[in-house]
């Protein structure tokens, strides 16, 4: 059976890459959330049908799952947070003659998943490639042109971009960071070990580890005459974020801007330098909106789950200051709402800059617990 087939009967457990290449296939699948309502309100799977249910579960009611709205007849898989309370779920459902499976690991093991949209491009010698992780909300992209390709911001496991460059016939040569992130630890140095492509990263003084050093107006080809970036140094989310100009048109902004929200300035820079860093950032994005109103903006992270649709996640400039209101703002209370609003750290974040800081890449275990959760990298979504 390959991910793409769903069996007749499905088995006990399935794991998150068999669900996810049946939920990629477009097979009909219905997914059961278990998780309490407050686990829920972090991080999804997208279109699943929810139903609190876990201590009904664990006090083995048999009326537990009577709410769930599903569709009759079809195949079920129910997930929870470790796959144990969607066990108990997906065998009550089978008393009752539904054709269910338990999410092997729940959504941490879902943490992984991955999807793939590809941003339009006119014309035919550059192609953008977003790797979504569906999950956890970060988004990677892979940039080709002339047989060569960059990877921006790599965040799931290697094995999907070199599968990409495989399908497409292109070698993997440069591998870019925007800022040294704090929400997911790095698949660039294990990929460059795989590659042997170059690392960039924005001048700094953070990280231990090799690499090529990006500075304001630098600017470098993937291959060919197409493919140019422009390196932005647009400290604010980090001392060292930068933004990348592809070819005057495509924006990829990193943690800097999102599409309804701007990055967090607390997570490098602490409470104590959040307004100074507030106020950086506030300079940044008051840059980035000189560019031309049709100019695409391509972030490394959602604030929520992306579904499997293939629609590029991506706005114009123009949009992203409609949506977000936050950019109205004059700087005193820009930096208000930010320092405000500031919503929690992500969980296990100073582990994880540190993995970044030294090119550490622990085993996919460990990874997989580390980022657990729903990233926590933006602030001002609401405007308010």
């Amino acid at each position: 059976m390959s991910m793409g087939e769903m069996p007749g009967a499905l088995p006990e457990t399935v794991d998150a890459d068999t669900l996810r290449g049946w939920m990629e296939s477009g097979l009909p699948i219905s997914i059961l959330d278990v998780r309490p309502a407050r686990d829920r309100a972090d991080w999804i799977i997208p279109g699943s049908v929810h139903v609190d249910a876990h201590d009904a579960l664990w006090a083995h009611d048999p009326a537990a799952l009577d709410d769930a709205a599903l569709p009759p007849g079809g195949a079920v898989v129910t997930v929870c947070g470790a796959g144990r309370t969607s066990l108990l779920a997906s065998r009550l459902l089978r008393t009752r003659g539904v054709n269910a499976a338990s999410l092997s690991g729940g959504m941490k093991a879902w943490s992984g998943a991955w999807n793939l949209a590809e941003v339009p491009v006119p014309f035919g010698d550059v192609r953008i490639i977003q790797v979504r992780r569906t999950g956890k909300g970060c988004i990677s992209c892979v940039v080709a042109s002339a047989g060569e390709a960059a990877v921006i911001d790599a965040s799931a496991n290697p094995e999907v971009y070199l599968r990409i460059a495989a399908d497409h016939g292109w070698r993997i040569t440069a591998l870019v960071e925007t800022h040294v992130h704090a929400d997911h630890v790095s698949r660039a140095h294990e990929l460059r070990r795989l590659t042997s492509a170059r690392l960039m990263l924005p001048a700094q003084q953070r990280v231990s580890f090799p690499h090529h050093a990006v500075r304001d107006g630098d600017t470098w080809e993937v291959a060919g005459s197409r493919g140019r970036f422009v390196a932005l140094h647009t400290p604010g989310h980090t001392g060292e974020s930068m933004c990348l100009l592809l070819d005057g048109r495509w924006l990829f902004t990193g943690d800097t801007l999102f599409l309804d929200s701007v990055g967090r300035p607390d997570l490098e820079a602490g409470r104590a330098g959040a307004s100074l860093r507030a106020r950086d950032l506030f300079r940044s994005l008051s840059r980035i909106r000189k560019l031309p109103k049709d100019t695409v903006i391509l972030p490394s992270h959602a604030s929520a789950a992306i579904p499997f649709d293939g629609v590029p996640y991506a706005s114009t400039l123009a949009q992203v200051e409609r949506q977000a209101a936050i950019l109205a703002r004059d700087e005193e209370s820009f930096v208000r709402v930010i320092l405000d609003g500031t919503p929690p750290a992500p969980a296990n974040f100073a582990r994880i800059v540190e993995l970044n800081e030294t090119g550490q890449t622990p085993g996919a275990e460990e990874c997989a617990a580390l980022e657990a959760g729903a990233n926590r990298c933006a602030v001002g979504a609401d405007g308010a």
